[in-house]
Order: structure tokens, then sequence, then C-alpha cells
């Protein structure tokens, strides 16, 4: 095997070691996948300062998200599924995230289960929640976080309904695993991962399991979506969420300046600058796009995330550049996990580590938490 020297030689791995409905529903997106494709590309026209003859030989990547000291202004996002990339998928990345001194978000709708993850790992983690028409359910999910000593609550919400994902409904994809012919074959030719995920503790919604009806039923992901989760929430919803939870609450998937003074006059910890990875609404804008627009309204009122196409050092650069305090990966992480579990999702971190490090050097910085705007071109060269 060559050697792996960028995030996507990870996913072009976990594509060929990853069954195709699993590695399709983390690597594509809603509709005609303009949002999906604009997230990179948007990252990709932002151009970064060469300057030269700079003492760059002491440089600090250090910083703090959400009140939490990291190594780096990095997070692994909560993505649903984990588990089913790679067995104990979600154990996995917390470990990884742990042993790099950054923050690891559990999603509701991963496999295996808060207590299961959090039995498995020695540092807590965040955890991410969707609100569902069961609002007895939620507090439940919350207390449990709370007793999992998870030092931050991510309420989602841009998943209130879902867009349509056309490979979810091509590829038939059910949680559990519905063996046909189509995907036996395809799972048959791929025993590492087969054997993983029969090795794992759990290969349904472990949060959800004997709590909602239908979260172990064979009915298609979108479908569940469709019929559990809770088109009615609005920003009323914080104050019993914020009542119910001890620690940092950050909102994932603002993408409105609006939305974002809303959150910051509710007094929410931290916002997510999120388009929920082009999976949700086709044709808005790229998450980088929407971001210093968002730092400019809410100031210092809150802490400014940013997610959507991070998938090198480089275009982390670029978002905190733009304001951001740091970035959370998605599919960056879910390649790394497929392709080499634990080890994978390491390699991916190392890499965008290394990249950020270096282009920081190249750019004339010293501190994470000192880069700016100054540092970025346009794509013709012109200030930014």
């Amino acid at each position: 095997m060559e050697p792996i020297t960028t995030v996507l030689d990870l996913r072009e791995l976990a594509r060929r070691r990853v069954p195709r409905a699993f590695f399709e529903y983390a690597d594509r997106g809603a509709y005609d996948e303009l949002t999906l494709r604009d997230n990179r590309a948007a990252l990709e026209a932002i151009r970064l300062r060469q300057r030269v003859m700079v003492d760059v030989d002491r440089r600090s990547l250090a910083t703090t998200l959400a009140g939490q000291s990291v190594s780096m202004p990095l997070a692994i996002g909560p993505t649903g599924l984990t588990g089913l990339q790679c067995g104990s998928g979600e154990i996995h990345g917390a470990r990884a995230a742990a042993k790099a001194g950054i923050p690891f978000c559990l999603s509701t709708m991963s496999i295996c289960s808060l207590e299961q993850v959090r039995a498995a790992v020695d540092a807590p983690f965040w955890f991410q929640i969707y609100v569902m028409r069961d609002r007895g359910f939620a507090r439940e999910l919350i207390q449990r976080a709370a007793a999992a000593q998870c030092p931050a609550l991510m309420l989602t919400v841009d998943l209130t309904v879902q867009g349509q994902r056309h490979r979810e409904i091509k590829n038939g994809l059910t949680v559990p695993p519905k063996l046909t012919l189509r995907n036996l074959l395809d799972i048959a030719g791929k025993p590492r991962w087969a054997w993983s995920v029969l090795r794992a503790p759990s290969r349904s919604f472990g949060n959800l399991e004997g709590c909602i009806r239908g979260a172990d039923s064979l009915t298609t992901l979108a479908q569940w979506i469709a019929d559990q989760f809770d088109p009615t929430l609005n920003w009323r919803d914080l104050e019993w969420i914020r009542a119910s939870w001890p620690g940092k609450l950050i909102v994932k998937g603002i993408l409105d300046a609006e939305d974002a003074r809303l959150a910051a006059d509710a007094g929410i910890d931290a916002i997510v600058v999120s388009n929920h990875g082009g999976r949700q609404l086709d044709g808005a804008p790229a998450s980088v796009h929407m971001l210093p627009r968002i730092v400019d309204a809410v100031g210092d009122r809150t802490e400014v995330l940013f997610d959507g196409g991070i998938l090198s050092g480089q275009s982390l650069l670029k978002g905190l550049a733009l304001g951001a305090r740091g970035g959370l990966i998605g599919k960056a992480f879910l390649y790394g996990l497929g392709a080499m579990g634990e080890a994978g999702v390491t390699r991916t971190l190392e890499i965008i580590r290394k990249e950020l490090d270096v282009s920081m050097a190249l750019t004339g910085q010293t501190d994470v938490r000192a880069v700016n705007r100054d540092i970025l071109l346009r794509a013709d060269g012109s200030p930014w």
C-alpha cells in the first residue's frame, strides 16, 4: 500500500473497505449535492498569504473549545451510524480524540450507546442531541449525558425535517443492515468490516434501542427520522433544555446571522456554523461563506465553531482566519475510521495537525489563537 499522506488517501481506502451503503451514507449529500460540493470548493478558493523572514521556530496550536483545553482547534463532530463504518466506531473515535487531546462528540444516532462508549474510554466526551417528538425521552437522554459526565451538550437544530439523500434510498439503507442479495455480495467481499461489526457491542441505534418505537426495526433511516424527529422545535425549547442540562450548551446548524444573534441572545455557550455537511438544504451556502458574517454578528457574545469541508489543515486554518475558534470534522473522521479503525482516525488527526502547523509557519504565524484575516488572499491574490 502506498503511504497515506492525505485525508483523501484514507477516503479511497475506506471506499474499498466499507460496504457501499454505509460508505455513501458518510460520503454523499442531499438532492443534487450542490452544497456538499460548495463546502469544499469555497475553502479551496481561499488563498493563503505566504510570509518569509519571520521567526516561527516556536509555534503553539493549543487553545480552548467550549471551555475545554485542547491541543489544537479541532473536534470530532457528531456522526450518525459511526459504528457501521467500523465496528465499535464510536469507541475508536473517542479513544483517538482523547489521545490527540481534542473533543469527541457522540451522536444521538450512534450505534454504540452513551453508556457503552463511556465504559470503554477514560475521558468524558461531548454528546449531541436531536429532540424527538417524545420530549420525555429527550430529557432522559440529557440526564444520561449528565450521568456520563459529558462536559458539553450539542443541540443539532437543522434536521427537524430530513433533506432527501438519493443514495440512501437507492442503496436501501437500513439499521441494522438488512441482508439482500446485492449487499450480501458487497459485505462478503469486505471480511475485515464484517468481523469488526460482528464483534461490536451494538449494531443498532444504541441510545434508542428499547426506548423508542421502531428504533431497532428494519425500516429505512429516512422513514424513521420522518416519524420520530420533532419539526416543532423552536427557540423556546432552549429554556427546558438549559434547565435540564448543567454543562456547556452548543447549538449546531446555524447558517444565518439573525439565527446566530438569537442564539447569542439566548446565552448559548457556542454555536457551530454548519449546513449539515451538505446533507440537508441543498442550495444553502457553504459554511465558510457564512462564517465571517456570523462572527461579525455575534462578536464576543458566544464562541463560534464551524464545519463543512474540512479535509486538511489548510482548510481548518482558513476557517480560523475568518474568526472561528475551531472546526469540527465529520467526513474526514469517518474516512479514517472506515479505512483503518482507530489507527485511521489517529492518522486523520495527525495529517490535519501537521498541515495546520506547517501552514501556520509558512504564513508567519506562531499562535493559533492569534490567526486572523490578514493571512488570507482572494483567488487572484488580492487582499481579503
